[in-house]
């Protein structure tokens, strides 16, 4: 008899988690899968592709080049091509034969705007780090430290029945106090459950997340209008006509009108800005979809915490909209589900629970655990 009694102690020591070190805190995961992706292709893309436009034009030299009149001489011909650069301007003539002149200063602003777009994705990103990323990790260190925490106390509540179910002269006087103690929920962990709901009738961190993915699309939707912008009015048009014939220039009658140019690089901003815009539409249903999922409940992770004793705030409570910070915090719970050390435990057990042949033994784990120190042959059945 003794031996058993040694197993069970054994088995039930085993059964308890390492105490929590300090060192986890510092790894929790503070934003969604998701939305690493939508940062790392928003931000990264746009940098990426402007570095090879800057290597491009780096290595090729000049970015222009102008069909001066053969009179020209080489310094002349390099004047004619900075000039143009420079400047910009088309020089045109419309259906009735008036001059009209077209701006094409957005070619040469067009690397440093990608800049732009790539610090405007990343500011979603800082709004969440700096406004809701603390209070989160304040958050999720503590539900996972006491989610571990109440595992443990039913596996040394079990070692207590053990020891108190082995010293009674009465075994079945020692079963009607535990059913008593259930019955008046003395197993329960108000301090866990009241913060929980605490946290669903709370709304920063949903309305913070909210408002990130809001400015994250208005920034993909601006920038594919700027591109469309872009290639409705100027990507189209990769030859000019350039005139130098200003200042000291304006008098010499050997310069022509016009001046004919070609851009050099306007393949290559072609399929940058095609790129990015394609990149970018197909991104917008990404970040819809991250909206969204806020509209339901993530009820897999705190389903199985019901094995927990008293442990009902999925059945009782979570009958609410989601859009609280509660749906928040079971999302970025799942996103760190390898920190919580007693998911795989008590996931384990309520699989043990679906393929036992008598379920209403096992409510708990400290129902399973009484199984398994071999207290089920004067357990009264429920």
């Amino acid at each position: 008899m003794s031996l058993s009694h040694t197993a069970a102690e054994y088995m039930l020591s085993d059964a308890l988690l390492p105490d929590p070190s300090s060192s986890r805190a510092k790894v929790l995961r503070l934003e969604l899968p998701s939305d690493r992706l939508l940062k790392f292709v928003t931000v990264g893309l746009p940098l990426f592709l402007v570095s090879l436009a800057f290597a491009r034009e780096f290595s090729a030299g000049s970015q222009i080049s102008c069909f001066s009149p053969t009179n020209f001489t080489g310094k002349q011909s390099a004047y004619t091509d900075t000039a143009c650069w420079d400047s910009l301007i088309h020089h045109g003539f419309d259906a009735k034969g008036h001059a009209i002149t077209k701006s094409l200063w957005a070619l040469k602003v067009f690397p440093y705007s990608l800049l732009v777009v790539a610090v405007l994705m990343y500011l979603p990103c800082l709004l969440w780090r700096y406004a809701a990323a603390p209070a989160l990790h304040c958050d999720l260190q503590f539900i996972i430290d006491e989610l571990d925490k109440s595992y443990n106390r039913s596996v040394r509540l079990v070692q207590h029945m053990k020891k108190v179910q082995q010293a009674s002269a009465e075994p079945e006087q020692f079963w009607e106090e535990y059913e008593r103690a259930r019955r008046e929920r003395y197993f329960e962990f108000p301090l866990l459950e009241r913060y929980l709901t605490c946290k669903q009738h709370a709304h920063a961190l949903v309305f913070i997340y909210i408002l990130r993915n809001l400015l994250l699309l208005l920034f993909l939707a601006a920038t594919c209008l700027y591109l469309v912008f872009l290639h409705l009015n100027i990507f189209f048009q990769d030859e000019f006509s350039c005139s130098i014939k200003t200042g000291l220039l304006q008098a010499e009658p050997h310069i022509p009108l016009l001046i004919p140019c070609k851009l050099v690089f306007f393949s290559v901003f072609q399929i940058i800005s095609l790129s990015i815009g394609s990149v970018y539409v197909l991104l917008i249903p990404v970040v819809i979809y991250n909206a969204l999922q806020l509209c339901q409940w993530d009820k897999g992770l705190l389903s199985v915490y019901e094995m927990l004793p008293a442990f009902d705030l999925l059945s009782r409570r979570m009958l609410t909209c989601p859009l609280n910070d509660l749906n928040i915090i079971l999302l970025f719970l799942r996103a760190n589900i390898s920190k919580l050390t007693s998911f795989s435990r008590l996931n384990a057990v309520s699989a043990l629970r679906e393929a036992t042949a008598n379920k209403e033994d096992i409510d708990t784990v400290i129902d399973f655990m009484t199984l398994l120190a071999g207290l089920e042959t004067t357990k009264p059945k429920h």
